[in-house]
């Protein structure tokens, strides 16, 4: 599905971020800002053309939807990830697109930015939510949480420790690391696990039947949050996989965008 807007959060190629809106007799000013991170494993051949028509489908429910484009791994083999492009691309993306929005004058409330994304664009999703839980000295760390109303992660790849013992997406968690050699000082700033309590929202959607990022993931996640003292509400959809969460023509699409919805009328009831 075509965006109606295009525009680049950053210099290379892959920092650009569709647009889509809401219809035209939508009210022009209080439309939730969803910054949606496909997934694919964070892998080159997977772009955000293939969540388009789900970014579509939640803009004609209301949202000015911000579909991001990241770098992703390359090469012959399809390595997973770029380290630390990937992870510099996610927080760029994060700290500019709300503010590209209102300088596009898109009709948005940005008292009412909500992250979401869809398997490794869910870890995204949550990661991002977590930045201001990183060493000081990390690039990536930002001194309190992002000014964000929730978190709605759809399939995430939400605890490396899991999707590494479940080889989830072929290895993709020790390729996005970038072998074990650079496990012990690159995992506790990349894993969301690792980095709980956020004190962000955060709803994890998953799939019952999902045998992409199986359900043991999005599990030990939550389990990992509420040890940590902040519960992660999660949805378990009992006939869904792991692609009609993005699916328009699939129940489990409107459970998603239902929990995005709820995600956005949090700041506005406060």
């Amino acid at each position: 599905m075509p965006p109606d807007r295009v525009a680049a959060y950053g210099d290379h190629r892959d920092q650009v971020v569709d647009f889509h809106l809401p219809p035209s007799e939508a009210d022009p000013h209080h439309a939730p800002l969803v910054l949606l991170f496909h997934g694919g494993a964070w892998r080159a051949p997977y772009d955000r053309r293939h969540v388009s028509p789900f970014a579509a489908y939640l803009a004609r429910r209301g949202f000015v939807v911000a579909s991001v484009e990241y770098r992703r791994g390359g090469g012959q083999e399809h390595h997973a990830g770029r380290w630390p492009e990937t992870l510099d691309d996610i927080a760029a993306a994060v700290d500019t697109v709300p503010w590209l929005a209102r300088g596009l004058a898109l009709p948005v409330d940005p008292a009412r930015v909500v992250l979401a994304g869809h398997s490794a664009g869910g870890h995204a999703a949550l990661w991002a939510a977590a930045r201001h839980v990183l060493p000081p000295d990390c690039p990536w760390h930002l001194p309190a949480p992002p000014p964000v109303c929730g978190v709605v992660a759809l399939a995430p790849i939400a605890d490396f420790a899991t999707a590494r013992e479940l080889r989830v997406c072929s290895d993709a968690v020790d390729q996005f690391l970038d072998g074990e050699a650079h496990h012990p000082e690159r995992l506790p700033l990349a894993d969301p696990a690792a980095l709980l309590p956020t004190a962000v929202p955060t709803t994890v959607v998953q799939g019952a039947t999902d045998i992409d990022v199986p359900p043991r993931v999005a599990e030990a996640f939550a389990g990992a949050a509420r040890g940590a003292g902040q519960p992660v509400r999660l949805v378990r959809l009992a006939s869904a996989g792991h692609f009609p969460l993005i699916d328009p023509t699939a129940p489990a699409a409107r459970t998603v965008a239902e929990e995005i919805a709820h995600a956005a009328r949090r700041t506005r009831e406060k």
